[in-house]
């Protein structure tokens, strides 16, 4: 069975999307397919994203992720746009969801802290909505 295909949308794609995919391919690349994108580029993932990321799940972001268009990741079956608060980029359609996280740039770490546990709890609701319901995926007890 095909895994259904997850994107993350923010504008710069160097931060909070970034973030939803190595997170969600840590705790759920079995189930999903995850992507990030978005309508401009940064030249590097944010600093203080990698540096929290490899202390708090030893994930390196670096090795596998760079900034990068909507155009260049396959049509997603989910489109979760991270937060507009920085403005809200067009996709083509609308997304199926908007989790409203603020931007921590340039902020303290308390605040990277915080949106990467709020983009954890996020994924663990969207991968037991998805692999409780008859939705396209098989329950985990399958």
């Amino acid at each position: 069975m095909d895994k259904k295909k997850v994107a993350f949308i923010c504008v710069h794609n160097s931060c909070r999307s970034q973030i939803a995919e190595a997170l969600g391919k840590h705790l759920a690349g079995d189930k999903f397919d995850f992507y990030s994108a978005g309508t401009e580029t940064k030249p590097q993932i944010n600093q203080d994203a990698v540096r929290l990321m490899k202390q708090l799940y030893g994930i390196d972001m670096e090795k596998s992720q760079y900034s990068k268009t909507i155009d260049k990741i396959p049509t997603p079956d989910i489109a979760i746009s991270m937060g507009c608060d920085v403005g809200c980029p067009y996709i083509g359609r609308a997304f199926d969801d908007n989790w409203g996280l603020p931007d921590p740039t340039g902020q303290g770490d308390e605040i990277f802290k915080y949106v990467i546990m709020q983009i954890e709890k996020r994924l663990n609701e969207l991968k037991n909505y998805f692999c409780t319901s008859n939705d396209g995926l098989q329950s985990e007890s399958d």
